[in-house]
């Protein structure tokens, strides 16, 4: 076949993709959901968890965080696959590990197989998600409907990951594996649907992906998250060996970096941190998840364990948090032309900031109207903000550059995922242990046990009972409170540098 004899097949099979572009929109938004919604759906089930599998604090920080610590590192090295040997192929793949990891992660019988399950979800999870902005920039290529299409994943990937414990609290009432083998039969209706309506990319050659480069990321960044978890828990390596780890991981970090600077086909576009505005986009995304799924898991925690809800009342409890979110997204559209860039991502983070001052006053009484108040600001700054970031990122990226745009801005959502998991749980428990005072009645060794976490606490107390088991577990709920008061402190104030930052570096639109 001659070129001039298959230009024509080439613009009605672009054109087809054309007519079907919404229908593409809502396969990648499910297939978005689904991989943002693995990312907390674990935070309501973390005391049926704890109780069936009975982990350390470090491996329940693990089981939790690995996923996106997993996630965030490969998203670079599967973006630069898909645009080398065609993105579809590479989503149709990682539809199979997903559902096949999931299985696995439903059946685990043993921490550490769960974390080992979790960390091939993240591998099948960073195939999927690079292509859902890269298809969208293929697909849409009118501006004003692209806008909307972004409008769309943004707020799809910010409800995923405050719908998860709400789909976590329906589920884990029927069994804890119940929130991993759902995305089994949701992923034999996509994996056929996805054959059928993506498009083919055009697979480029000339773009080479660097295998050290990829190796160096994912090692940094799990060593860093190792040995901060090491060094507020303890429970493998003394202090000093796991700031040993800490600063190896920062090291292979560095040479990452310097690496991608002298490469001639980089892993990651860094000249595009030169942009002003690029840069401060991906900051809003990376503390805007950082704040959203790490006090997710903390909140979700002090609803069943200090409260004292259900699973399913808890999941309730945090509605206004995905209601927001979803209707953040959708305002944000309408905000953002208005208000202008900087506006609106100063003013999403400062709502956040101002939403969770609140929580600093409360103890181990319920304040139903009040905490709905304060989801409802969370979601819907949050949401404000990461919409404005995702459309400072997206525009300030060339058509060539869309790619490695995409990838970056991903990679800060699952690494702002990880990172608010990984350093605000590290923070509640170096302030959680030696608040926990000994109660009378109860053994040294489950005062040792207990100091792990509130679940572990609120699982010996359960096993105990009586005046010591109720003892313990109230002292346990007041050390939660003030290791949780510690967390929203250093996320305000993380949250309102971030807002003065974006105020003052970004040009008024």
């Amino acid at each position: 076949m001659t070129v001039t004899q298959a230009a024509p097949l080439l613009r009605r099979a672009v054109q087809g993709h054309r007519d079907n572009r919404w229908s593409i929109l809502v396969l990648l938004c499910l297939s978005l959901l689904l991989i943002t919604v693995d990312a907390t759906v674990l935070h309501i089930a973390v005391p049926a968890l704890t109780a069936a599998l009975e982990p350390s604090s470090i491996q329940l920080l693990w089981i939790i965080d690995v996923y996106s610590l997993v996630v965030a590192p490969l998203l670079v090295l599967f973006g630069t696959l898909g645009d080398r040997y065609g993105r579809k192929r590479l989503v149709l793949a990682g539809f199979v590990l997903f559902g096949a990891a999931s299985a696995l992660a439903a059946f685990s019988p043993t921490p550490l197989v769960l974390i080992m399950a979790r960390a091939l979800l993240g591998v099948g999870g960073a195939m999927i998600m690079p292509a859902t902005l890269s298809l969208i920039r293929q697909v849409f290529t009118d501006r004003r409907e692209r806008a909307i299409a972004l409008g769309v994943w943004s707020a799809v990937a910010a409800a995923g990951a405050a719908v998860g414990p709400l789909i976590g609290g329906v589920l884990v009432g029927l069994w804890w594996g119940a929130v991993f083998l759902i995305n089994v039969p949701i992923l034999l209706v996509l994996l056929p649907a996805a054959a059928k309506l993506l498009p083919e990319s055009r697979p480029s050659a000339r773009r080479p992906w660097d295998g050290l480069s990829a190796a160096l990321s994912v090692a940094g960044i799990l060593a860093l998250a190792f040995g901060l978890k090491e060094a507020g828990a303890g429970t493998l390596l003394p202090f000093w060996a796991s700031a040993l780890v800490f600063l190896g991981g920062l090291a292979l970090l560095v040479w990452f970096v310097v690496r991608q600077t002298r490469l001639r086909s980089p892993l990651l576009e860094l000249g595009l941190f030169r942009n002003r505005a690029f840069t401060t986009g991906v900051a809003g995304v990376l503390l805007g998840v950082f704040a959203l799924v790490g006090l997710q898991l903390m909140l979700a925690q002090y609803l069943q364990l200090v409260l004292g809800d259900s699973p399913l009342d808890a999941a309730v409890r945090m509605l206004p948090l995905v209601v927001s979110a979803i209707s953040g997204g959708l305002a944000a559209a309408h905000i953002l032309p208005r208000a202008g860039l900087r506006a609106t991502m100063s003013g999403g983070l400062g709502l956040v900031a101002l939403a969770l001052t609140p929580t600093l006053t409360w103890g181990v009484e319920a304040h139903p109207v009040m905490l709905a108040i304060c989801f409802v600001g969370i979601g819907f700054g949050v949401q404000v903000a990461l919409l404005a970031a995702s459309d400072t990122i997206m525009s300030a990226a060339s058509e060539s550059q869309a790619g490695g745009a995409a990838a970056i801005e991903e990679t800060a959502y699952e690494l702002g995922a990880g990172l608010g998991v990984a350093v605000l749980g590290t923070i509640t428990t170096i302030v959680y242990a030696p608040a926990l005072p000994a109660v009378p009645g109860v053994s040294s060794g489950g005062m040792d046990e207990a100091r792990q976490s509130l679940a572990s606490a609120a699982h010996v107390a359960g096993q105990i009972g009586g005046g010591p088991g109720g003892a313990l577990l109230d002292a346990a709920r007041w050390a939660f409170v003030n290791a949780l008061h510690t967390t929203v402190v250093v996320s305000v104030v993380l949250l309102s540098l971030t807002a003065v930052a974006v105020a003052t570096l970004l040009r008024r639109d």
